[in-house]
């Protein structure tokens, strides 16, 4: 969830009110003016907004105003003196989404101020649920690729092979490109034909491919045209492909060196006029190696090849996807979409998810039906995904967690005197480049926090000045660098990773002397 603003020109209240949010576990960020309210939305947005009603250099009336014009949806409190309402009323008026009078009582500010939060988590279900269903997601670059070659393909009818882990989305891919096709809605739109050949039986594939004729094989009481046939003028996908038996290797090869093939039982050659999109979760390469799968169907196929990135690749996408398939889900059940804290989406993305985006699917539908409440909490997520992170299912004892942790000081911190050598060793002997498990990575997250408040505790304790900002500007230089050499320097792409304006970074690289 987005932070709430408060914007005052007394520090008192502004001190008092994050004071109080703070308990709430409710992020918090100040300012003393408007001027500043309107610098920071070109960089962030609040979840709430919180404003005085007179400030110096502009008042909370000309800054809701203001704030309204970019941000329609977002509920504004705003504050005011008992003589000033009036001036409330006409807020109000303005789309203001209620007024808090001055002195106020802490915990109603808190009540208020928590049901504009609940407003604008409503508001943002509602605007998910109005917009079309999207083809696909993705905001990771390895996605942003696959969308590419999509768009780069969009004018051919050039055969495309697609490979990735079971659930990664490889008929989605294969719809994408048919119906950005030629054949698709841009052209003739012809049909767009699937058959898993991992999923019939081998006896009675070649007929679903090719069609028989009447009285080819006990049962055959009717012509039936096949697959190929069926896609003509459209697509064929053709999932799982690896799995297709050899001798039907061969009639496939045929098929696609001159387009001709035969029904089962049938003596006059047919044509079709189809376009091949073929998908495997297997490696290919092995398989011809092994004598698995023919070479020449191998090259056939592989003419472009695209891989879908398993999930575990595309961790920045969890969150989005989480909330679009709990909005998914809703609408199928004919139920109102459930909100997740991002407590909930922290232990999602740290599930390693071997079922890739099916299986977070099958999540969101199991939390639509299951969960308690409207607001999904950590506690409410299904068991499997605390079994994944090293931690405990929530109730267990936090002391269990607490000691296999794994020393991962941070940059320009000393290294702790105590290191676990089980973990540690497991996590040494991880090949360099390769992912950690999912366990050696949330003990990593839990330590480098430990280890944060033990340098902090030390520099407190030896009465070092300027703590604060020492830390973080540490921390926010390590951050910076760091998603700067994931993104090779693309200052853009490293500002939208970390969740931030690109003015913001630039900002920052200057001020920390990262140029």
């Amino acid at each position: 969830m987005k932070p709430i603003w408060i914007v005052d020109d007394d520090q008192s209240i502004r001190f008092v009110l994050e004071k109080a949010l703070a308990r709430e576990q409710l992020a918090v960020r100040s300012f003393a003016n408007g001027r500043d309210v309107l610098t920071a939305l070109d960089d962030d947005e609040p979840q709430v907004l919180v404003s005085d009603i007179r400030m110096p250099g502009g008042s909370g009336i000309e800054l809701l105003t203001k704030v309204k014009a970019r941000l329609p949806g977002l509920p504004v409190i705003i504050m005011t003196a008992y003589s000033d309402l009036d001036s409330a009323v006409s807020a109000f008026q303005g789309g203001a989404f209620e007024y808090l009078p001055k002195p106020f009582d802490v915990p109603r500010a808190v009540e208020l101020i928590r049901r504009a939060v609940d407003e604008s988590l409503r508001e943002e279900v509602r605007e998910g649920a109005d917009k079309p269903m999207p083809e696909m997601l993705g905001q990771a670059s390895a996605m942003q690729d696959v969308f590419r070659a999509i768009g780069r393909l969009s004018q051919s009818n050039v055969t495309v092979l697609i490979t990735g882990e079971s659930g990664t989305g490889k008929e989605l891919v294969a719809r994408a490109l048919h119906k950005h096709s030629p054949r698709g809605d841009q052209g003739s739109k012809g049909a767009f034909v699937a058959i898993n050949t991992a999923a019939i039986p081998k006896d009675l594939l070649e007929s679903e491919l090719f069609g028989h004729e009447r009285g080819a094989f006990t049962g055959a009481q009717a012509t039936r045209r096949g697959r190929f046939e069926q896609a003509d003028g459209g697509t064929l996908f053709l999932d799982e492909i690896g799995d297709m038996p050899f001798d039907l290797q061969t009639r496939l090869l045929r098929v696609l060196s001159d387009g001709q093939f035969y029904r089962v039982g049938g003596h006059q050659p047919l044509r079709a006029n189809v376009r091949v999109i073929a998908a495997t979760h297997q490696n290919l390469d092995e398989r011809v190696k092994q004598g698995a799968f023919r070479e020449d169907l191998y090259h056939r196929l592989n003419v472009i090849r695209l891989r879908l990135p398993p999930l575990r690749e595309r961790l920045e996408d969890i969150p989005m996807m989480t909330r679009f398939f709990l909005q998914k889900s809703a609408k199928e059940l004919g139920v109102d979409a459930k909100r997740i804290t991002e407590g909930a989406l922290q232990r999602v993305a740290a599930f390693e998810f071997p079922g890739n985006v099916r299986q977070l699917e099958n999540v969101c539908h199991w939390l639509t039906v299951m969960a308690p409440a409207q607001v999904i909490e950590a506690k409410d997520l299904p068991p499997e995904l605390w079994q994944s992170a090293g931690e405990a299912a929530p109730g267990a004892p936090v002391a269990q967690v607490a000691s296999a942790a794994l020393a991962t000081p941070l940059p320009g911190m000393p290294t702790p005197a105590y290191s676990p050598a089980p973990v540690a060793t497991a996590a040494a002997t991880a090949p360099m480049g390769e992912p950690a498990t999912p366990q050696a990575a949330a003990l990593q997250a839990a330590q480098w926090l430990a280890d944060l408040e033990s340098e902090a505790r030390r520099r407190l304790e030896s009465g070092e000045p300027a703590v604060w900002d020492g830390l973080t500007r540490q921390f926010e230089a390590s951050l910076i660098r760091t998603a700067l050499e994931v993104t090779r320097g693309r200052r853009i792409e490293a500002a939208q990773r970390l969740g931030i304006g690109r003015n913001t970074i630039t900002r920052k690289i200057q001020e920390l002397g990262l140029e």
